[in-house]
């Protein structure tokens, strides 16, 4: 089975890592985001996936 780098998901899916570029487009297509939307909210947040999707829906 070969292995599809564009359908990664991220290794950890309570930490949004921004270093790897499948999964910050992951979590910007999860969330309906730019990726600089994305990590100006990781900025102010930090990185756990539920305080950034809290942050982006407000």
């Amino acid at each position: 089975m070969s292995d599809d780098l564009n359908n990664r998901g991220p290794a950890d899916r309570s930490r949004v890592n921004l270093n790897e570029d499948y999964e910050a487009r992951y979590w910007a297509n999860k969330w309906g985001v730019s990726q600089d939307e994305l990590r100006a909210a990781v900025e102010r947040v930090g990185v756990m996936a539920d305080d950034v999707e809290r942050a982006l829906k407000h």
